[in-house]
Parts: structure tokens; C-alpha cells; sequence
């Protein structure tokens, strides 16, 4: 039976469905702004006659309720009719109550501090062209996106594969990604694991864009080719201070040979079932993608025979900071020949939750297995 998945992050699941039904919302309060002004307007009417039927027991909250209601749908200058609605609405309430009514002016200075607040987070959607929910949404569908790009093709029988994404802190985006694809023969399997620099949403916007396009070359240039056209591409993107490393396999799933090429990345691990020893595939040396023009990317050769392994990782899995680069990698494969007693299923999850650089990087894990 053909073991092939992506692991996802147990601190990366975020639930999405909330956000994704009010998204859905979008396109209907496009069409009719007005309305919603007036839903708000009206709600704020029964908010007023509950304070004034009952003064004692509905407290002045509930407007701060319509508030932060009204910010996250409507776009600033709608926001604002509403708002005056509000305002007025509560002085006048306040002048009417009198006494009955206790904190009515701190009320209504968090109030409008709250409408403040609002107004400029309604600004800052507007200035990016989104409004309401949108611009979360926008957000967890490129974490979304991100992911499905990752995942591996289905593999034969006599193969398994997975892959472990960790970000830093558990944040929802990472600069570590992977994109995967299968010859349309079937006859091989091509995988790039790619570190962008920097954390965070920053890093996971460069790697979006970055996985697309790679994913793009997969299986349509040379595998000695990838490389060089990945590096090529990042410097048409000129970005500031922008950088990427990767390592490219392609493994042909009938005989086991592979080829594997780096950029400024760490070796690789294969183990190898004859020996029972890990190796590091140190050749096949590589600078950094987006530096250097007309870099050159030169490839080593092995295979994977019955029972070996092949580990690709970032390196958030080996470096720490007082630690040498050396004893990181001595460790992972330290953790790996402990966790291979049961087999390599799960392996990529697990050198992923023990990294050395615990949870304060990115991490990425690829296992490719042959049984």
C-alpha cells in the first residue's frame, strides 16, 4: 500500500468555516451598500428603545456591539453615516435620561474611541480594495493555496512519500514550502523544497508567489534545468533583500535512480537499508536563488533501492543558535535512526516537532521512501 500525504501542522490548522461563510455574504452587500447602511441604522433605533423602555438593564454596550458590527462591513464613507446615526442617537439618549442612566459620558467616549478605531481599520481595507471580511479571507485562502501546493502525487505501491510544514511561533504563514509533481508517464517524481528568507506573512506572501511559478516549472524544464530557471525568475522579481534557497529531486519510481541539486540549501540525508547508516548527499552544490546572474547548479546522482530513504529538510530542522551547523545535523540523524525502528512512516512529522531550533523558525521535512 502507497504511503503519500502532507503532514500539516497541528499549529497551523486554523478553522477557516466562519470566516468563509461570512465571505459568502461579499457579493450581495456589494450590490446593496445602502441597505446594509439602513439594517444598521435600524438597528440602532431598537437599541435606543430598549435603553429607553428599559434604562436599568440594557447597558450603553450594546451600541459598541453595532460599532464593531458596522466596521467590519461597510466601506468608510458608509461607515460614517452610520456612526452619526449612533452619535446622535446616544447624546440625545443621554441628555434625555438624565440620571436614570448611569456612566453616560465614559460610555460614550469608548464608544466613539471605538468608532475611531473602526473607521481607520475600514481606511486600511479600502486602501487594498477590500472590505468586510474580505481581506481575512484573502488570507486564509493563500495559506490554503500554499498548502494544496504542497501536497504530493499519488506514488506507486512500492513508494511513500510525506511532507511536514512547521511555521515559526505556530504563525499561519511560512517562508518553507514545497511543490510536487509526477511525469505524466508516471515514470518520475520531481520535488523542490524551498526556504524564502524572512518570517511570517511577509514570507508567506513571497512564497505564494514563489510556489506558483516554481510549481509551473516543475516537469516543464529539464531537471537540470529547474534550477537555473528558478534563479532567473527571482531575479526578475528584483525584490529588496529577497532570497530563496531550495533543493530539487527528481527520482525515477522504476529503476530509483535520482538526481538532486542545490541552492545555497542544506544536503540532504539518504539512508540506506544495506548499511543501516545515514549518508549526507553533500555534492551538487549551488548559490542562493535571486543573487547571482547565470549561476550554475551542478547535480549528483544516487538511487533508492528497496528499504533506503531520502530526506529533504529546511534549516530550521538542524541549526540553533549555540550550536554548530554540524551538530544539528548529527542530531537529526540521530532522532532519524531512532524513529526508523518502526518504519519512515510519520518520520517527517517527527524530526519536524523535535528541530533544533525548537519553535522559533520555520521547519520543512520531506521523506521519499522506497519498501
Amino acid at each position: 500500500m502507497a504511503h503519500n500525504e502532507s503532514v500539516v501542522s497541528r499549529r497551523s490548522r486554523y478553522p477557516a468555516g466562519p470566516v468563509r461563510r461570512l465571505r459568502l455574504l461579499g457579493p450581495w452587500l456589494s450590490r446593496a451598500p445602502w441597505v446594509l447602511v439602513g439594517a444598521f441604522l435600524a438597528l440602532s433605533i431598537v437599541a435606543t428603545v430598549a435603553i429607553v423602555i428599559w434604562p436599568t438593564r440594557v447597558p450603553w454596550g450594546v451600541y459598541g456591539f453595532i460599532v464593531v458590527l458596522a466596521g467590519l462591513f461597510l466601506e468608510p464613507r458608509l461607515l460614517l453615516v452610520v456612526y452619526i446615526g449612533l452619535f446622535l442617537a446616544m447624546a440625545i439618549l443621554g441628555a434625555y435620561l438624565g440620571q436614570v442612566k448611569s456612566t453616560t459620558t465614559g460610555a460614550q467616549i469608548v464608544t466613539v474611541a471605538t468608532m475611531l478605531l473602526m473607521i481607520w481599520l475600514s481606511h486600511a481595507r479600502a486602501q487594498v480594495g477590500v472590505s468586510g471580511v474580505t481581506g481575512e479571507s484573502m488570507l486564509v485562502d493563500m495559506r490554503d493555496r500554499l498548502r494544496v501546493q504542497g501536497e504530493l502525487p499519488p506514488l506507486p505501491p512500492s513508494w511513500g512519500a510525506e511532507v511536514a510544514l512547521e511555521s515559526a511561533y505556530g504563525d499561519s504563514f511560512a517562508g518553507d514550502f514545497v511543490v510536487a509533481s509526477r511525469s505524466t508517464d508516471g515514470c518520475t517524481l520531481e520535488v523542490a523544497l524551498v526556504d524564502v528568507s524572512g518570517k511570517g506573512r511577509e514570507a508567506g506572501a513571497r512564497s505564494l508567489l514563489l510556489s506558483g511559478a516554481l510549481g509551473g516549472l516543475l516537469g516543464e524544464m529539464s531537471e537540470g534545468g529547474f534550477l537555473q530557471s528558478a534563479n532567473n525568475h527571482l531575479l526578475r522579481l528584483r525584490w529588496n533583500e529577497g532570497f530563496a534557497t531550495a533543493v530539487h529531486v527528481a527520482v525515477n519510481l522504476e529503476t530509483g535512480n535520482f538526481t538532486i541539486g542545490y541552492a545555497g540549501h542544506p544536503a540532504a540525508a539518504q539512508f540506506a537499508a544495506g548499511s543501516g547508516r545515514w549518508r549526507m548527499l553533500s555534492g551538487g552544490r549551488g548559490p542562493l536563488l535571486g543573487v547571482i546572474e547565470q549561476a550554475e547548479y551542478p547535480r549528483e546522482t544516487g538511487t533508492i533501492r528497496r528499504g533506503d530513504a531520502l530526506v529533504l529538510y529546511s534549516d530550521g530542522v538542524i541549526e540553533a543558535r549555540d550550536k554548530a551547523l554540524v551538530d544539528g545535523i548529527d542530531r537529526m540523524l540521530g532522532r532519524a535512526e531512532s524513529f526508523i525502528r518502526t518504519g519512515f512512516e510519520g518520520l517527517a512529522q517527527r524530526l519536524c516537532d523535535q528541530a533544533a531550533a525548537g519553535l522559533g523558525d520555520d521547519r520543512a521535512v520531506v521523506t521519499i521512501w522506497r519498501s
